[in-house]
């Protein structure tokens, strides 16, 4: 919608809806695949900021790495295949997912501080508003959506 004031155009809301930004890489198990799916992610917020003028602030830019850290950790131990990181993102929430090629779910252990290891799902549930976990033909994708307001 659009209105004219003396010759000047003023835009009034949105004529059609906004997409969501959307980011994809690649990556094939090489040493060094985590630290660039972080570094992907970092610059996927910054753009998100810019872009979106979304407010994001500390904590929520940490759970945001932290939880592509593990998702990627899991894909990089446990597929025998390359993986697909896919970040989607809003001014409220910015959703994870990554794809690999292992048709195995992963489990959730019961919470045990004493345990070694195993606690990235556990992780990602605590940072994550949802987690969705699914079967797709090539294996599996995990899709984890952060808030990035302060509730």
């Amino acid at each position: 919608m659009t209105d004219y004031l003396d010759g000047a155009v003023i835009p009034i809301g949105f004529d059609v809806p906004v997409d969501p930004l959307r980011r994809a890489a690649h990556y094939s198990g090489e040493p060094g695949c985590i630290a660039q799916a972080r570094s992907f992610a970092s610059d996927f917020l910054e753009q998100l900021r810019t872009e979106w003028c979304a407010e994001i602030g500390p904590r929520a830019d940490g759970a945001v790495l932290l939880v592509v850290s593990e998702l990627i950790t899991n894909a990089d131990r446990h597929s025998k295949g390359p993986y697909v990181l896919e970040l989607e993102g809003t001014d409220a929430t910015v959703t994870v997912t990554v794809y690999d090629s292992s048709g195995a779910v992963p489990e959730r252990y019961p919470r045990d501080p004493e345990r070694v290891g195993r606690h990235g799902l556990e992780i990602v549930h605590a940072l994550a508003e949802s987690v969705v976990v699914e079967r797709v033909p090539v294996g599996k994708r995990v899709c984890a959506a952060i808030p990035l307001t302060e509730a």
